[in-house]
């Protein structure tokens, strides 16, 4: 019995010993449930509906016997813990081995169990108290909660014809307004008037609600004047904006240096040109979508491998001519610095920005196009004017017209934007219904270029391309063996040491070289031969600046979305007759050669040709355009007046000019063309060019009578040929959507009438007389 009690009594006493860590945990516990309680329970009282911070979540207050209920069991947790202490006090008070245990247990610090005990009924008492305060802060909240929510769930849909998608829009939210999180962040909790108040404040298709704080309009303010834009005389800031982290970043920048000293003399030239004259600064985002990870990205990669490199060289020239002109510009290469620059709403891109688009201009390409349509909600289409599209291929009218490209089959994976199409920026020249943005090339002196005469090897060509890719189609041996009889051939393919590129032996590959070495070899080389791709990049012109023949290949038939993989997809249906079409028809020879690789004889002779050629660095002028004849007519009073030779119309000499026309609208002619002939070609073979904005000034049925066309009818229709005259049938047709003006485009029913101007030579961008 004795030896059971002794063991017994150890027991109780580490029982104790272990109880009273334990104890710690209950009590922990039961304060830890008290503050949990009646945080959740604060937390009641003070959620706020969504509207009022996009981060709250919003939680119907409690009913006050819900509430009640709440401090009741909280009030018997806490009596329950008392009672539990309180056999713990009574159970360590009977055994004396507390004290020699305090050494051990130093967390052990708390009070007597009757001054535990005291501190446990004064909680108590308070939480009696506060049910009390509660109590009544929860009838005031009752009483006002259905106050405000009777007034929310009494909104009704107006029925204002000033406003008649208002209905439909409340429709559509009550079904799908929880698909995106921008809608709760803009205060919609799935109630009419949440719904309402979105549509008329947010959005605008539902007029103000009579019961919303409506302000009355102050006058603005006349804005701020705006700051000049003054030329900048150096890079180093624009080379921090550009960024890194990216191959294409780095290879850009590089291009900007190398170019630094010829973009600063030009910018001094241009200064001096305009004499002070003032010029508002434009806040500019560029955003390169094609180099954002959310597109691919498919460029950076290869920037060391030889993929291409156009179109990094034009935004690079782009960034560099913005910056030095003055104007204040922001980068971005990322999906996410493109949604905090534009002010996009949390969310999937339904909602409108936050703030007005901060912008005057956006320059950007296709891929960026799209992110900001999926991520500007309706903003996109508010501010879409303000966005210009590098594109380097171009965008033709018919393609561009949504409504006009779906019903007529022009639709395509890239177009349907309806964006006016001189919004589009190409890199050559393709469709003068686009802007021509062009990118820049070295510029030599005197001195360079005799320099680089007398360097030159009249033996040596050069091949374009710098993918092992490109010579791989069958074909090639055939005028490359030809081209070797004359000349040694070097190439900059890309290659890696272990596996060198399938060129031939007698080819020396040079791998790929960084910018200012492959202008060296260009420097020395009489010839560079392009062998069909890359279709109209920046090398050739590059390489023609510095002193070289430019060689390609005739396309029979021409390439076209019909017939190439290449052009499947792109919203152009330009054909084109050779690697570079720019090349072919705006230079020609002596520099620009274009044969048919698939005649031998051909080929060879225009090798033989270019050898016995030697200065390459003059420039001859064309022949002049050949001229066509058509009966003299009377002419009737308009802005357009009769050619003195009778085959066009020129601006009346007589007629009002607007000195602030772009081009001036005396360099306007006016030709017929012939069937299947789009205007395009029609300038060109008068050596001019189709300038679209000039359209309009042709879109009315006297110019039909002064061209001595008969027209048994005259016909307003959507169509991007018109005008033009079905001769057949003596039907006239004008143009009813001005976003259909095309210089591109041909139909074997048609002739067109085609507005066509003038052009300095090598920047058919300007008239003779522009600048």
């Amino acid at each position: 019995m004795l030896t059971v009690n002794a063991d017994g009594k150890i027991m109780v006493r580490r029982c104790l010993v272990t109880l009273r860590p334990f104890r710690i945990f209950v009590l922990g516990i039961g304060f830890f449930t008290l503050c949990f309680l009646m945080t959740s329970l604060g937390g009641q009282f003070s959620a706020k509906r969504l509207g009022d911070s996009p981060f709250t979540i919003r939680t119907e207050v409690m009913g006050a016997l819900e509430s009640r209920g709440v401090l009741r069991r909280m009030s018997d947790m806490l009596e329950l813990l008392m009672k539990r202490m309180d056999i713990l006090a009574r159970l360590e008070n009977s055994t004396d081995f507390h004290k020699g245990d305090e050494a051990r247990f130093p967390l052990d610090r708390f009070q007597p169990g009757a001054s535990l005990m005291e501190r446990i009924q004064a909680i108590a008492q308070n939480v009696s108290d506060i049910a009390i305060k509660v109590d009544q802060i929860l009838r005031n909240s009752l009483m006002s909660a259905k106050m405000g929510d009777g007034r929310r769930d009494q909104c009704e849909v107006p029925r204002d014809p000033k406003y008649p998608d208002c209905a439909g829009k409340v429709e559509w939210m009550r079904a799908r307004w929880t698909s995106d999180p921008c809608y709760a962040f803009f205060g919609v909790d799935g109630t009419e008037c949440s719904f309402l108040i979105y549509l008329s404040e947010v959005e605008w298709f539902c007029p103000p609600l009579p019961w919303r704080n409506q302000t009355a309009a102050a006058p603005s303010p006349p804005p701020p004047p705006r700051a000049q834009a003054a030329f900048r005389s150096d890079l180093a800031r624009l080379l921090e904006l550009v960024g890194t982290g990216k191959e294409s970043l780095s290879f850009m920048k590089k291009r900007i240096r190398h170019l630094a000293q010829q973009w600063l003399r030009a910018a001094r030239r241009l200064e001096q040109k305009l004499k002070g004259r003032q010029r508002d600064q434009k806040h500019i985002l560029v955003h390169i979508g094609f180099l954002t990870e959310e597109s691919g990205d498919v460029f950076s990669p290869r920037v060391l491998k030889g993929g291409p490199l156009g179109e990094m060289v034009q935004w690079a020239d782009i960034l560099a001519a913005l910056f030095l002109l003055g104007h204040s510009l922001r980068v971005t290469v990322s999906l996410k610095e493109l949604q905090s620059n534009l002010g996009v709403p949390p969310g999937r891109g339904n909602c409108p920005l936050t703030n007005p688009l901060p912008f005057d201009l956006i320059y950007t390409d296709y891929h960026g196009l799209q992110q900001m349509k999926q991520h500007m909600g309706l903003s996109f289409k508010k501010y879409r004017c303000r966005v210009r599209v590098i594109d380097t291929f171009g965008t033709e009218p018919a393609y561009n017209h949504e409504e006009y490209a779906t019903l007529r089959g022009f639709r395509t994976n890239w177009g349907y934007w309806n964006l006016h199409p001189s919004q589009f920026m190409t890199m050559f020249p393709h469709t003068p219904d686009n802007s021509f943005m062009g990118f820049v090339s070295e510029e030599l002196n005197k001195t360079e270029r005799q320099l680089i005469k007398s360097n030159k090897v009249g033996s040596m060509a050069v091949v374009y391309g710098k993918e092992a890719s490109i010579w791989k189609p069958q074909g090639k041996e055939r005028f490359l063996a030809i081209l070797n009889k004359y000349m040694e051939i070097h190439g900059t393919v890309y290659y890696e040491t272990q596996r060198p590129p399938e060129v031939p032996a007698f080819v020396k590959n040079h791998g790929l070289l960084p910018q200012h070495e492959f202008q060296q070899l260009l420097r020395k080389a009489k010839l560079f031969i392009g062998f069909g791709f890359p279709y109209e990049g920046p090398a050739p012109l590059e390489a023609i600046a510095n002193g070289c023949v430019f060689l390609q290949a005739r396309f029979n038939p021409p390439h076209s979305s019909l017939n190439h993989e290449f052009f499947r997809g792109k919203p152009t249906s330009r054909e084109v007759s050779s690697q570079h079409p720019y090349a072919e028809d705006f230079i020609g020879k002596p520099h620009v050669w274009t044969v048919d690789y698939n005649n031998s004889e051909e080929f060879e002779a225009a090798i033989k040709a270019i050898m016995r050629t030697q200065d390459f660095c003059t420039t001859t002028s064309p022949p002049p355009p050949p001229r066509t004849k058509s009966p003299a007519m009377q002419s009737p009073p308009s802005v357009l007046a009769l050619s003195p030779n009778a085959t066009h119309l020129v601006w009346s000499p007589s007629a009002r000019r607007d000195p602030r026309a772009w081009p001036p609208v005396d360099s306007l002619q006016v030709w017929v063309s012939e069937t299947r002939h789009a205007c395009t070609e029609t300038c060109r073979r008068r050596g001019l060019v189709c300038e679209p904005t000039f359209f309009r000034f042709l879109n009315k049925k006297e110019v039909f009578l002064q061209l001595s066309i008969a027209c048994d009818s005259t016909e307003y229709e959507m169509n991007h040929l018109y005008p033009a005259v079905a001769e057949n049938v003596h039907e006239c047709y004008l143009q009813k959507e001005p976003l259909l003006f095309s210089c591109a485009g041909h139909n074997s029913k048609y002739r067109r009438l085609c507005p066509c101007r003038d052009y300095r030579e090598g920047q058919v961008a300007l008239c003779r007389d522009c600048v």
